[in-house]
């Protein structure tokens, strides 16, 4: 994701690029203005193997290194909840566990985790949490990264250990039922979930203003110091790439996050070359390898970042055409990016085209 900007102001001068803007359908009344005295608070770090970032209106009482602090930890937290490069956090223990043995999980491990089976079913496993063995095999998971593509064997054995509907939960006892070598991984769902924690938590906390950020996926709320939204451009292709683009893929979007979610997935984030080929880091769990379509990348706006997260990669896995119609049926809020022989097209939804201003 873009890093977050202001509009530029109106002037008399010719913008050097085409804009559009996005606004949310639906508006819930925003907090009370920023007083005079509220200042701009940037803080940031590192998590879930990316970086972190946080601007918030802070007043004259607020204590700007607790907050900072207090983000933190909750982040450590949930890491050490979802994270399955740790063993001993919950989800590496039920990777872990023995066939047939249930695991009690901490109830935002457990409503992510049932989100997460949610969003799998609804795709046909395009999404699937328990893919873990298909990524690690690919070599974006805990095994460190690789120069060639597993044979077909290797995926085949990958393979036969996934399989979402295997899993099996206790809503009443917050369990889940670990069938025998399933590996969850929940890196597609996990940093959109962080980015709603920390807001609620903000919110919580009395900073009803802010924008939080995590590896590129961001929620707005309330405003910035100029009583205006939080406006952020979306993510688009490196500029080497994106310089190809036609029509409206070539138009500069940007999106008022005012009580929304925006989550990318793209091809060109996480890759590995061979022969010629570019392997990506989204995997289609149906066949055990990348997904080999025309699509660059896929920007989805939702209420909540963690389903914009996991929407984006199930939307990525359909395709152009599965994954329109899958937006279009759910009223998902959706722009695809496609790889033509003329350069980039654009494809958006009838969710996202009514937000255009």
């Amino acid at each position: 994701m873009s890093a977050p900007s202001a509009l530029p102001s109106t002037s008399s001068a010719p913008a050097p690029v085409a804009r559009r803007v996005l606004v949310p359908l639906t508006l819930d009344a925003p907090p009370s203005p920023p007083d005079g005295a509220a200042v701009l608070h940037r803080c940031g770090g590192q998590t879930m193997g990316t970086t972190w970032s946080v601007r918030c209106l802070l007043g004259r009482d607020d204590d700007a290194a607790s907050i900072e602090a207090g983000i933190d930890a909750l982040l450590v937290q949930i890491v050490a909840q979802m994270s399955n490069w740790i063993d001993h956090s919950d989800i590496g223990r039920f990777n872990g566990a023995a066939a047939g043995s249930w695991l009690t999980l901490p109830p935002a491990c457990f409503s992510v985790l049932q989100a997460a089976l949610a969003v799998a079913r609804d795709s046909g496993g395009a999404y699937d949490p328990s893919a873990g063995p298909l990524v690690t095999l690919w070599g974006f998971g805990p095994g460190g990264p690789r120069a060639l593509p597993p044979s077909a064997v290797e995926v085949e054995a990958a393979r036969s250990r996934c399989g979402w509907a295997r899993i099996e939960l206790d809503e009443e006892g917050r369990r889940a039922r670990q069938p025998g070598g399933v590996s969850i991984d929940l890196c597609a769902i996990a940093k959109g979930y962080a980015v709603d924690a920390v807001s609620a938590w903000l919110s919580a906390r009395g900073v009803p203003h802010h924008l939080v950020e995590i590896g590129g996926e961001l929620r707005g709320e309330g405003v910035k110091p100029d009583g205006l939204p939080w406006w952020v451009e979306l993510e688009s292709p490196p500029p080497a790439e994106h310089a190809a683009c036609t029509g409206d893929a070539a138009v500069q979007t940007v999106v008022a996050l005012h009580g929304l979610s925006v989550a990318t997935s793209g091809d060109y984030r996480r890759y590995f070359d061979s022969g010629g080929r570019r392997y990506a880091h989204t995997l289609d769990p149906r066949t055990g390898y990348p997904a080999s379509h025309a699509l660059a990348s896929v920007t989805v706006l939702h209420r909540q970042c963690m389903m914009a997260d996991a929407l984006s990669t199930a939307l990525t896995v359909l395709g152009p055409e599965a994954g329109m119609a899958f937006a279009m049926q759910r009223g998902i809020a959706a722009r695809l990016l496609l790889r033509t022989p003329q350069g980039f097209t654009e494809r958006v939804s009838p969710a996202f085209a009514a937000m255009l201003a």
